[in-house]
């Protein structure tokens, strides 16, 4: 497996932080030099790039949140003439104004450079035939997955997302060995194979490389004995770099080791900012260290992790990402993360792994309704009984009580991309 390194997976730790200091002292002095934002945040808080003389300085330099880009529209966080700029991408703005990213041409071999080595730790070689079904386009995802996987020397098939029928077809004719998906778009490519009457076990496929949305271990095992591949993490962002940020290891599938040479971690507290020691669970931050268009420093991603030590890579790890901390919900003063559910779900008899949650407001209480579907030739007493199962181990695993409506197959609105978990019906007020 070493001679598969390439020789930034070689570093030892000594050499490995090193070079990120040396690449962190460049970053900030880019981004201050170059970005108006990071110049007045810096001076605002009485610091200069030269104030970072060890890593642990890091903690000292202000945070950057989604608003910032967002204040920024379109392209204020660029630290590069627009004419360096070989492409952007943008978050869907769902919420607001997009934010917007930029890379340069190194930018963009970076990119390619972390996610070939991704997929080759996800168990990905040269020669394999990688079927990429993130969605293409502003979405950093499709376009990510598919420079990576050539520039390892797969062949890429570029599906994108959407026409769900077609693209069970094209597993079948074209025999790819990777799928590089989303976890909810996969559950729903199972139920097609299912509905097809085609063995999802039959297919050529041996690794799935999952991303763009938190899933648990036990969709994990799901995916894997239903289609009998290995189904691996994959972790990024848009406004750090894109898939590739981290990649969970196929022979050991404990979490995801960061790629330490070009973004450098830390866990803070979500409500102090305070820095957390490894071993603590927190929100995620990343500084990005090899980024020219648009360097990060210290951007909260919202994901809640904690640092571990490297075991199959010398980079260290993150736990497998459970939630965010605005996903959370705070139902009659307990918190709750859809993860819990989907836990829940997944162990149930009789329903499907597709669920909806559902916050309404009865008079002065918050209530949540959990909606799951049925599986094909559930009966009515299959149900009934699955219904009570939910609302059960819910209370007695997360310590609410919910309504539970077990819904007919295919009811619930699937996503080709990020699928929507809460859908928040209170009125404001």
């Amino acid at each position: 497996m070493t001679a598969l390194l390439d020789a930034g997976e070689r570093l030892g730790r000594d050499e490995l932080e090193a070079l990120q200091l040396q690449r962190l002292r460049a970053t900030l002095r880019h981004a201050y030099e170059n970005v108006g934002f990071y110049r007045t945040a810096f001076d605002r808080a009485g610091l200069r790039p030269e104030d970072c003389r060890t890593l642990a300085d890091l903690a000292r330099f202000p945070f950057t949140v989604k608003a910032d880009l967002r204040d920024n529209y379109p392209f204020g966080m660029f630290a590069v003439p627009e004419d360096r700029v070989r492409r952007i991408h943008a978050s869907s703005g769902t919420t607001g104004r997009p934010t917007v990213v930029g890379y340069t041409a190194r930018d963009l071999d970076t990119w390619a450079d972390v996610v070939a080595r991704s997929i080759r730790a996800a168990g990905g070689r040269p020669g394999h035939k990688a079927h990429v079904a993130y969605g293409y386009g502003l979405f950093t995802g499709g376009l990510g997955a598919h420079y990576g996987a050539e520039r390892l020397g797969c062949t890429v098939i570029p599906a994108s997302g959407g026409m769900t029928a077609r693209q069970v077809q094209l597993i079948q004719d074209f025999r790819p060995e990777i799928i590089m998906i989303t976890p909810s778009y996969m559950l729903t490519l199972l139920d097609e194979f299912e509905r097809q009457g085609v063995d999802p076990r039959s297919t050529a496929l041996k690794v799935g490389i999952f991303g763009a949305e938190p899933w648990t271990e036990q969709m994990r095992r799901e995916i894997e004995e239903r289609f009998a591949i290995d189904a691996v993490d994959i972790y990024g962002l848009s406004e750090v770099m894109g898939p590739g940020v981290a990649q969970e290891c196929v022979e050991t599938k404990d979490g995801l080791h960061i790629w330490e040479d070009h973004f450098y971690p830390e866990v803070v507290d979500p409500v102090t900012g305070e820095v957390l020691p490894d071993g603590e669970e927190g929100e995620l931050v990343f500084t990005s260290l090899t980024k020219e268009a648009m360097p990060v420093i210290r951007y909260r991603t919202r994901d809640l992790t904690r640092l571990l030590p490297g075991t199959a890579r010398a980079f260290r790890r993150m736990e497998k990402v459970t939630g965010r901390s605005d996903d959370m919900v705070i139902l009659r003063g307990v918190n709750l993360f859809p993860t819990q559910i989907e836990e829940i779900v997944l162990r149930t008899p009789g329903v499907a792994p597709h669920f909806q949650l559902r916050l309404t407001r009865q008079g002065r209480l918050d209530a949540l309704t959990v909606r799951a579907e049925a599986r094909s030739g559930a009966t009515t007493d299959d149900r009934v009984a699955a219904g009570r199962s939910i609302a059960a181990a819910v209370k007695d695993g997360v310590g609410v009580s919910v309504d539970v409506e077990i819904v007919d197959p295919e009811t619930l609105e699937r996503s080709v991309g990020k699928i929507r978990r809460i859908v928040d019906l209170r009125e404001d007020g």
